[in-house]
């Protein structure tokens, strides 16, 4: 039944064309097929060669409206931190505790791991499964760091990671389909902003190749890149 759902909703959109942002987003929701509200994704093409140390494009952005989840965020931590996370309102604080029950239960009710630089020596034992999952703390994306109020705040309102893949293409979340598009299109231009300030300087040519949209459960829409770049650009 989604099969034949999806495939209706994909007659409505024209594949060879580029849409606007706004109308882009307009499709995405008058075409989502399922019942619960979706997520809308934004995937976005570069010309880097992710091979290359100094094109491994990465970067955080806090998306001015959100993603409409709040992540459960474990603090790994020493003494007064400890403290600070939990009034930031981090779900779980600890130390080598927590490592062992990582380590040794495979524990992973938290979508957001936050660390002290003083306890990185106990995470790296938990690498091989915090890794793979995108969940190891990494000082480039503020989640290694002393200011553990500001980490925990900032993933709480609405923080995304993202990391061009091995076909030169970062996909992030930008909200829900219930956000409506003008708080969707905020948060895809905060995005994109993020993403050219992240510009690597031997990029060559056109930095951002393509730039599309879908929801959870709906057919992909592409975007007019001409039009976004230069709303980014201008953020």
């Amino acid at each position: 039944m989604a099969g034949k759902k999806y495939e209706n909703a994909a007659k409505n959109i024209d594949r060879q064309k580029r849409y606007d942002l706004q109308d882009a987003l307009k499709l995405v929701a008058a075409n989502k097929v399922a019942s619960f509200d979706e997520t809308v994704e934004m995937a976005v093409r570069l010309s880097v060669d992710p091979r290359q140390a100094d094109q491994n494009v990465r970067g955080t952005v806090v998306l001015p409206n959100g993603t409409g989840k709040v992540a459960r965020v474990l603090v790994l931590a020493k003494g007064e931190k400890e403290k600070e996370a939990r009034d930031a309102g981090a779900d779980y604080v600890g130390g080598e505790d927590l490592v062992k029950k990582i380590q040794e239960e495979n524990w992973l009710d938290f979508d957001r791991v936050i660390a002290t630089p003083d306890i990185m020596g106990a995470v790296g034992r938990i690498g091989k499964i915090l890794g793979p999952r995108g969940l190891m703390p990494n000082p480039r994306v503020g989640t290694v760091t002393f200011d553990i109020a500001k980490a925990v705040q900032e993933v709480k309102a609405g923080k995304v990671d993202y990391r061009v893949d091995k076909a030169g293409v970062v996909h992030a979340p930008i909200g829900k389909l219930s956000f409506g598009d003008e708080k969707l299109a905020e948060n895809a231009n905060a995005l994109l902003a993020s993403i050219m300030r992240a510009k690597p300087a031997s990029a060559k040519g056109n930095y951002i190749k393509s730039v599309a949209l879908a929801s959870t459960m709906g057919p992909g829409v592409k975007v007019d890149t001409a039009s976004t770049t230069k709303v980014a650009a201008a953020a």
